[in-house]
């Protein structure tokens, strides 16, 4: 017995001896550049497996020994080891590591490392968006980020490409991403300046985008704007003028003579005497209607950026000035911009997070008409011998062009104008509960509201049968968003736990008003003065939805990574059966790279991704499950309801499975490679069926089908040379999508304009007669005809016997970007590149430029290298031999028209200087750099239209192409 109180004794003074030889330390730990906490930042004792992490607020405490050594390390930020050497309180400050910029990771709600992250994610940051000039944040991306193609469907300034991520998933539903910007969820691209702009993330697989549900189906772009930096005060000037040319690509109209070489090849079929204008003194008149109507555009980009930072104060300014005319005459786009982000520390557990975004942007136009430079022939001249202009119309002017117009005569009057207003509104707040407990309040307000006016002069063709015309149009909308939130995050031991839960509520609304008055005094621009009222329009509709969301993060020692999200979505445009969907989704992480028996030097990392989750999709249609009435019509005068629209109370959300697995690997601490394979598949999909007149209904909303994407991206990077002085570094991205539609309304194919909606095809397939060539001994145009019950192929100079089939799709194959940047002493130099291959192109505009005569009276295309014309006998041609007045409705819709679309172009090359240090700091300056830029110089396709980016439904119809644009620029920080 008196031996085992011995030991116990013994045992105690060992413990009371151990206690006495530590100490409790504790700290915080915060980014050396901004002064921000940084919150899970690893404490280790070194040595030893004891640690503890950092809470919200970057603190942390643990008993060491006095002599103890402790190592602080967080991915992104260079490690430290700080001796405690007898101190209680230690201020740590990590410095951001150069060579993992990228690792910190802005994700659904939230940010993670590079190393949590078991999604597909892609982050760009302001750097990577700060080379092509635009208005437009979306247009900066394209190239940029594997799986997503953008494509600039127009050049006209302030236009906004078309954006798909991974493919398309529906057919009415809604098919771009879903925006948000400082945690609040946009209707619609946000028209932001993209100066603001910190990063941007594009989410894409359901682990990523399920916490958004029914909004994510189609991925979800995040953009976090810029920020104070505390410590620091900064007054940053950006200034860049560019010049934008036309770029015609490929396309060429006829000149004088070639058109009259052209009416020759008409032989017979055009009868020169009963045409008396058509004589050799054609050929002494020639205008050029397209370079009349193209000038020189004019950018610039003008941007004040004020930064201040104290300790419990932040605040960000920034006003910009964006000015383009376009290489089109007679349009002209500014916008005015001004941002205000301001972090406040009210105590150490409250923080405010007010931030204010406001711009305001108008449109001048007196654009000239793109249809009408193609169209009208050299022979045409605008001005008459004295330089006037010309009215066709008028009886005695000669004409041969055969609208008889010349557009240029109204456009010394008529014009139109528009203006529209963009407010962005936060106010957040986070509250510290605990140590590891906080409340996090987003609350966003948006107003967009737009007007325009158009006036047409009694004087016009266009205004003369209602002695003028003048239309204004007024609309606003509203959206309201909240969303309240509690999260916890914690670390112990190897654990680590980061879960959060909340409510969000957001509505919108949206109304406009539109009036057209005719009978008006020449110059006057108030519609009170019109002598009559044409017509009165107005618009209203709205929804509303809220959601209950959770989401968890568990990790065990750096190691192993789960993750599950559950969101509960009510929205207001779907059936009372289906008022409510539930989505969520599941996904594994191994980072392999950390594990004991993984002993490759020339790795860093590598780690396998593995998700699962489902997401949704809502219609187009706001009302989709009501029975709709109109009442625009009227019976002696009393408005009258008449059925629109039959009502569906079962219709419910579109549903897309996705299925997920990655890995990303880093390795020789210089190259990095990520590779995702993906299947989406989306049942109910929305479509609306039209119905027989008879019932009164126009057609009703249903869950009709399904639709199937899978592919795979690769998204790779080196810094191929790193060293103190030379820097280069080259990436590559490439994304390939199969679609395939599933299911179908009562397995029956649809058919939508040129396309056709089929069970085991591409969405975007093509469906028209198909084109078999020239018959060689006739020059008759060939077209192919398949008997229906033998299947058995032959041809036919009928177009209307020919057979209506599938021929391609507008999809394609794959598509992406690569770039490389160089860095030596202070000179830099980046391109970064664009690609698409495999899309076919259905060129409309041939419809009427090359139409083998059936349109003799408009200008036709001058013939792309490879093709030629059928003139004789024998004659292997690509063109049927032109005849006055058409060949056999050879220029009628049909696979003859669609081109391939493929195409490389360089998207911007760059070339700065920043100037050392030493040389501008007796100026005052901290930072001077000096560049020229260069925008879309040059491109590699065999599209004959003008550009290839047609937008991704893969039609060409005159669009406005985008311009080649050279840059000048100066970046000066004070």
């Amino acid at each position: 017995m008196m031996r085992k109180y011995l030991f116990t004794w013994i045992s105690m003074c060992c413990f009371l001896f151990s206690v006495a030889q530590q100490k409790q330390v504790s700290g915080k730990v915060t980014d050396a550049e901004t002064g921000v906490p940084i919150p899970g930042v690893s404490v280790l004792v070194k040595g030893t497996n004891k640690g503890a992490a950092t809470d919200f607020d970057g603190l942390f405490q643990l008993n060491v020994e006095e002599d103890a050594t402790l190592v602080f390390s967080y991915i992104g930020y260079q490690s430290k080891e700080i001796a405690v050497a007898g101190q209680s309180e230690l201020h740590v400050n990590l410095a951001v590591s150069a060579a993992e910029l990228d690792e910190v990771v802005i994700v659904a709600y939230g940010t993670q490392t590079r190393e949590e992250v078991t999604a597909s994610v892609s982050t760009i940051n302001a750097e990577e968006l700060s080379d092509v000039t635009t208005t437009d944040v979306s247009t900066m991306m394209q190239g940029k980020v594997a799986g997503v193609q953008v494509v600039q469907s127009s050049g006209q300034p302030g236009s906004v490409p078309d954006i798909r991520i991974r493919g398309i998933s529906s057919i009415d539903g809604r098919v771009a991403p879903l925006w948000v910007v400082d945690g609040v969820i946009m209707h619609g691209t946000p028209n932001l300046n993209p100066n603001e702009i910190e990063s941007l993330s594009v989410l894409k697989d359901a682990s990523a985008t399920s916490l958004y549900g029914s909004r994510g189906a189609n991925g979800v772009v995040v953009v976090t704007t810029k920020s104070a930096k505390k410590g620091r005060s900064e007054l940053t000037l950006t200034s860049k003028t560019g010049f934008s040319t036309f770029n015609s690509g490929n396309f060429e109209v006829m000149n004088s003579s070639q058109m009259f070489d052209y009416y020759k090849n008409f032989g017979d079929s055009f009868n020169a005497s009963d045409n008396p204008w058509f004589t050799p003194e054609l050929l002494t008149r020639d205008y050029d209607w397209l370079d009349n109507g193209t000038q020189t555009g004019v950018v610039q980009d003008h941007n004040l950026i004020f930064t201040a930072g104290e300790e419990n104060s932040r605040t960000y300014i920034s006003v910009g000035f964006y000015d383009e005319t376009g290489t089109i005459k007679g349009y002209e786009y500014d916008k005015l911009s001004l941002r205000i982000n301001h972090d406040h520390n009210i105590g150490e557990r409250l923080t405010i997070k007010p931030k204010i975004a406001l711009n305001y942007s108008t449109r001048e136009s007196r654009q000239h008409s793109m249809y009408a430079m193609l169209t009208y022939m050299p022979w045409d001249n605008p001005y008459n011998a004295s330089g006037e202009i010309v009215n066709p119309q008028e009886n005695g002017v000669p004409w041969i062009g055969r609208d008889k117009s010349n557009y240029l005569f109204d456009l010394q009057w008529n014009n139109s104008n528009s203006q529209e207003l963009n407010l962005y509104s936060n106010f957040d707040i986070e509250f510290k509960i605990t140590d590891h407990l906080k409340f996090i309040s987003t609350n966003g307000y948006t107003l967009y509201r737009a007007d325009s006016k158009s006036y047409t002069d009694p004087a016009s063709n266009g205004g003369r049968a209602e002695d003028g015309l003048l239309g204004q149009s007024t609309s606003r909308r509203i959206t309201r968003f909240t969303n309240q939130m509690i999260k916890y995050m914690n670390h112990w031991d190897k654990h680590s736990l980061t879960a959060l839960a909340a409510y969000e509520y957001n509505d919108y609304v949206y109304d406009d008003f539109s009036a057209t008055g005719s009978g008006i005094v020449p110059g006057t621009d108030i519609l009170n003065n019109a002598a009559r009222p044409k017509s009165v329009g107005g618009f209203k509709n709205e929804y509303a939805l809220q959601s209950f969301l959770f989401n968890a993060n568990y990790g065990y020692d750096d190691r192993y990574m789960t993750q599950f999200s559950i969101r509960r979505d009510g929205a207001s445009n779907f059936g009372e059966n289906n008022q409510y969907g539930t989505f969520y989704s599941a996904s594994l992480g191994w980072n392999i790279h950390n594990e004991s028996f993984f002993n490759i030097a020339a790795i860093d990392e590598l780690k396998l991704r593995v998700s699962y989750g489902a997401v949704g999709n809502r219609p187009s249609s706001l009302y989709p499950q009501y029975d709709l009435y109109n009442l625009s019509n009227t019976y002696n005068g009393i408005p009258v309801t008449t059925p629109s629209q039959l009502g569906n109370a079962d219709v419910g959300w579109e549903k897309s499975y996705q299925t997920n697995i990655g890995f990303d690997l880093f390795l020789l601490d210089r190259i990095g490679l990520t590779f995702d394979y993906y299947i989406k598949d989306t049942s109910d999909l929305l479509y609306f069926i039209a119905i027989p007149d008879v019932t009164g209904y126009s057609g009703y909303w249903e869950n009709i089908g399904g639709v199937k994407n899978n592919g795979f991206e690769v998204f790779a990077n080196a810094d191929i040379i790193r060293n103190q002085d030379f820097q280069w570094s080259v990436n590559f991205n490439i994304g390939i999508n199969k679609n395939e539609i599933t299911e179908l309304y009562e397995s029956e194919p649809i058919i939508k304009g040129n396309k056709r909606l089929n069970i085991g095809k591409d969405i975007n397939t093509w469906f028209m007669r198909k084109w078999v060539g020239v018959d060689s001994q006739n020059g008759d145009p060939l077209w192919e005809v398949v008997d229906q019950q033998t299947g058995q192929v032959s041809t036919t100079n009928n177009w209307n016997n020919a057979t209506q089939q599938e021929v391609g799709t507008a999809s394609p194959d794959y598509y992406g970007g690569f770039g490389t940047s160089f860095n030596y002493k202070g000179i830099s130099l980046s391109a970064n590149f664009a690609y698409s291959k495999g899309n076919q192109v259905y060129n409309y505009s041939r419809e009427l430029y090359d139409a083998d005569g059936a349109y003799p009276t408009y200008n036709q295309q001058v013939l792309a290298d490879g093709w030629n014309r059928w003139q004789a006998p024998g004659d292997i041609a690509t063109h049927p031999r032109a005849v006055y007045g058409g060949n056999n409705l050879s220029n009628k819709t049909s696979s003859r028209y669609l081109e391939d679309g493929s195409f490389l172009r360089m998207r911007n090359v760059r070339l700065g200087y920043t100037l050392d240090s030493q040389w501008i700091s007796n100026l005052g300056l901290t930072n001077l750099n000096l560049y020229i830029s260069g925008d879309n110089l040059w491109t590699i396709t065999d599209f004959s239209g003008m550009d290839p980016e047609v937008g991704v439904g893969g039609t060409y119809n005159a669009l406005y192409p985008v311009a080649k644009r050279l840059t000048v620029g100066v970046s000066a920080s004070f």
